[in-house]
Parts: structure tokens; sequence; C-alpha cells
């Protein structure tokens, strides 16, 4: 039987994604207009994808992009069980087209209890590609540390959205990698359950409801399910490095325009095994997606067809073993972006000698 997926996208840069498939609508509707119209579409058939294939077995694999038509502030605002409605709808376009596994996209995997509702009501397995998310987010934040000089077993890393199913299991990892590490989030009684999670190891750790403590952190990983930012300049001190794992991002556009002493990071580029042609822009250079994405890939190629990375607990043992799976068959890191941009190692020298004059001078505002 031949292997396939199917993955669920939807608008994130609201008008800019609509422009990638209705480039009219995108032009003349306003965000307004389109969180308006979104709820009243049907599930949006995509593209094919061929040419993933497997370094280890040679496996090919055929899927599918398939767009659930709600905006984040949509599925923010209209009732869960509507929007469960809807990604169900775009599962049964996935069946109909022959995927043996289907993965959620963005707030697809956040919307309700994680997936789980989902996978109930579908015929095929279902995951959220969490656990390779959080290995691909710190695997990237390990990187972006050493490209900016920073040993991680000395730094501070403070964990933005500590307490949500990524970051409970980003920050049992940096546990064991940092010196100091911050838990931010919004409940201190979530907090310090996360805490007991993360002590006995390298890292003292301490916990905060307020995101201006992340201003002594060198190393910050964020990953809220926020609409609007939650990061700014003045949260950032010189020479900090951020990886913005959350979509819609957590980091402000502000930091791109004011902070060129900062080295902001999106969660991680992966590069997909074999001539992989998405058929489809979805904002990612040809071969390369995102890390949830490429869990789906790798856990068909792995021909493991049975519901992976579903709730709002993600086990360390369990992102371990994607890692496994998906080293295996040929997925890694492949380099960094911010804002929609490859970083280059010339930006990079340029964001720390920036840093190096800056500190001479610089006043927190927080």
């Amino acid at each position: 039987m031949e292997d396939t997926f199917a993955f669920i996208i939807h608008p994130i840069q609201i008008r800019k994604d609509v422009s990638r498939k209705f480039p009219l609508l995108g032009k003349i509707l306003t965000e307004g207009q389109i969180n308006y119209l979104s709820r009243f579409f049907p599930p949006v058939y995509i593209s094919e994808i061929d040419g993933v294939q497997s370094i280890e077995t040679g496996r090919e694999l055929k899927g599918w992009l398939i767009a659930c038509p709600f905006t984040p502030p949509t599925m923010m605002s209209l009732p869960v069980e509507t929007v469960y409605r809807k990604i169900v709808a775009c599962g049964h376009m996935a069946e109909r087209l022959g995927a043996r596994i289907l993965g959620l996209g963005a707030f697809t995997s956040v919307v309700g209890d994680g997936g789980i509702t989902i996978a109930q009501r579908l015929d095929i397995p279902v995951t959220s590609g969490d656990s390779y998310t959080i290995v691909i987010a710190v695997e990237a934040l390990e990187e972006a540390a050493k490209a900016m000089e920073l040993d991680m077993t000395a730094a501070s890393v403070a964990v933005v959205g500590a307490t949500g199913a990524i970051g409970k299991t980003c920050s049992e990892m940096l546990a064991r990698r940092c010196s100091q590490l911050t838990l931010i989030g919004r409940r201190q009684d979530a907090l310090q359950a996360v805490r007991e999670r993360c002590e006995g190891y390298l890292a003292h750790v301490k916990t905060s409801t307020d995101v201006a403590d992340i201003y002594d952190a060198d190393l910050v990983l964020t990953v809220t399910s926020a609409i609007d930012a939650v990061i700014e300049p003045r949260h950032l001190k010189p020479g900090a490095v951020v990886c913005d794992v959350a979509r819609p991002r957590d980091v402000s556009r502000l930091v791109a325009d004011q902070r060129d002493d900062v080295l902001v990071i999106e969660g991680g580029m992966v590069e997909v095994p074999g001539p992989v042609d998405f058929h489809f822009d979805f904002g990612f250079p040809p071969g390369k997606s995102y890390a949830c994405m490429a869990e789906t890939m790798a856990l068909a190629l792995e021909g493991r067809y049975e519901d992976y990375t579903l709730g709002k607990n993600i086990s360390l043992e369990q992102a371990l073993e994607i890692q496994d799976i998906a080293t295996r068959h040929g997925f890694k890191l492949s380099g960094f972006r911010s804002f929609e941009k490859p970083v280059t190692y010339e930006q990079i020298v340029a964001v720390r000698e920036r840093a190096h004059q800056t500190r001479k001078t610089w006043r927190t505002n927080r």
C-alpha cells in the first residue's frame, strides 16, 4: 500500500496567505472581511506533494496540503465545536484523497483539546506535530546560541508560554542544558507544576507571570497561543537570542525594526529528504518544511499510521522518539529564518558586533 499523508494549513498572515492561493481576494478584501467570510468557506484543496524519500529505506511518500479557511482570530472567537467541525471536514477531504495520516498545522492543533476530538471523529490517525516541533525548536536555539558565541551550559534561558503543550516539554529539555531557566506563563499554579518537572537537573529554575522578566535571559524560546505579539523591543537585552516557535509570531515586528543588536529566529526550518515539491509556496524555501509538517511525513515513512502527538501533555520520551525517527529518515534542522527572510552568517556577525557596542550605553526601559 502506498505511503501517504495530508497536512492542514490555514491563513496566519491573513491577506498575504490568502493571496498565495487567491491573489485577487487577498488584494481586494480587508483582514476584517477575510476574518468574517472565512467562517463560511469550505475546506480548500491546495496541492499534491511528491518527492519525499527516506534516506534509510528509500521509501517514497505522497501527500496533500489542505487549507482550513479559518484565520486565528476566527478560530479563537467561534465556539470550539464550530471549529472542530471545520477541521474534521478537512480531515474527511484528506481521507477521500487517500491520506493514511493527517497532520494539524498551526492553530488547528491548538484549538480545544489539542487534536483529541479531531482524531476521535476521523477514520485516519492524527498528529499535531508538536513533538518534533519541540525537538527542532531546542536544536534551533542551541545552534543560534553557538552562532552568537554563547555557551548554552552557562546561559540564562527563558521560556515564554512554558505551561503550554510545547512549552512544558521544551522547558524540560532546556533544564538539562542551561544554567538558569525562567518559566513565563499566565498562571502561577501551572508554572509551579512545570517547575517541578524541570528541577533537579543542570538549571536553577524560577517562575514569573511577567514577560518583562525575560530581560535577563541570554536565550529566549517563546511559544504562546496569543493572537498578538507579546515580546516588544524593551523586553530584550543586547545580544539576546529569541527562538519564536509561535504562529502567529510572539515577537513584535518592532523588534526587527528597532533592535539590530538581538537575533530573532523562527522555530526552525526542517530539510525534507528527497527531491520534494510541495507545488505551493507556503512561505518556506524549496525543500523545507515546518517541524510539525515534518513529523507527519516522518511517521508515514516509518509506517507509524497511528495517532501520535495529541492533547496538551507531550512526554520527553515521545519527543526523543520522533527525533530518532525523523533523523533516520533524513529530516534535519536547516538554517534560520527571521520574519520570513533567511538569516545569513554575515547578519549574525553584524548582530554580535552591534550588541557589543550597544552594551556600553544600553539602558533598559522595563
